[in-house]
Parts: structure tokens; C-alpha cells; sequence
């Protein structure tokens, strides 16, 4: 099984493939950065960035982090455009996208629903070795545990 986990931001996208057998394998986490250009154009990328992902590791699940509140409007209002621009480009390659609150994702990954973004590597660390000693953003360790929030709560499930 191959999962697809993204991390939507206004200009930074964080985005993991795990791949799973018996346990989950990191195979690549990275980061678009899209700065400079106009919210067309930004959208544009996110979507041809996301659709060579899916083309070339044809995941079976994406797992998608669910804006859950945020105090300035005006970043809500850019990472839900990110959002969409996400759910239309899996929407098209017929895959479906699991969400998940930030405190899911928090209690799943570390067992607190408040753990902050220390205790979110520190976790993904030891859940996948080859990430310890990661130097990444946190969005790029925050798009794996959103994986590994499928990993652990859906996976196994059958589709409804």
C-alpha cells in the first residue's frame, strides 16, 4: 500500500509517500515552495506538483490535514484554496482522501492531542527510524504523520 499524506499551506506544501507492508517506509518526503506568483498561478503548481506525485507513485489513500480554525482570515481562506486545489487534482486521478483535524493527527501520532511540532519529529522519529536526524520543515514532518494518521486509523478499514 502506498500513501500519499500533504500538508496544504499558502506557499509551502508538505507532502510524504509512505509506502507499507508490514510497517510503514518512508520513501520520500519533501516541500513545494510556491512564493512570488499570483494565486492562479500558485494553485497551477500545487496542482501539477501534485498530479506527477500521483502519477509516479500511484498512491492508494492520500491523507489530508482538515483546517480545523485559524485566527487570520486571510491565511485560512489561501490554505483552503490549497485544499481544493489538492481534493480536485486527487479527485481527478479517482483516489480518495482522508482527513484529518490537526488534534487527530496529534493524539495518533503521539498520544496528546495538544503535543506541539518537537514532540510530532521526536515520534515520527522513532516510528520511522530513517527520519531521525531529518532536517526538514515542519510541514514535510507534519505531512508524514498525516500518512501515518492513515496508517494507523484507516488502512485497515474497508471503504464505506
Amino acid at each position: 500500500m502506498i500513501i500519499l499524506g500533504i500538508d496544504p499551506g499558502t506557499t509551502s506544501i508538505g507532502y510524504a509517500i509512505l509506502e507499507c507492508s508490514s510497517k510503514p517506509h518512508l520513501a520520500v518526503a519533501d516541500l513545494f515552495t510556491i512564493r512570488g506568483v499570483s494565486t492562479q498561478e500558485r494553485l497551477k503548481e500545487l496542482y501539477l506538483g501534485i498530479q506527477i506525485l500521483v502519477k509516479r507513485w500511484r498512491p492508494d489513500a492520500v491523507a489530508l490535514e482538515r483546517l480545523f480554525f485559524a485566527k487570520n482570515a486571510k491565511t485560512a481562506l489561501a490554505v483552503s484554496e490549497a485544499r481544493g486545489a489538492t481534493l480536485l487534482t486527487t479527485a481527478l486521478a479517482g483516489l480518495r482522501v482522508y482527513e484529518y483535524t490537526p488534534l487527530e493527527i496529534k493524539k495518533t501520532v503521539t498520544g496528546d492531542g495538544r503535543a506541539d511540532k518537537l514532540q510530532i519529529k521526536k515520534m515520527v522519529g522513532i516510528i520511522l527510524p530513517q527520519t531521525a536526524g531529518l532536517r526538514a520543515r515542519d510541514d514535510v514532518f507534519d505531512a508524514i504523520a498525516i500518512a501515518l494518521t492513515y496508517y494507523y486509523k484507516d488502512a485497515n478499514r474497508k471503504p464505506r
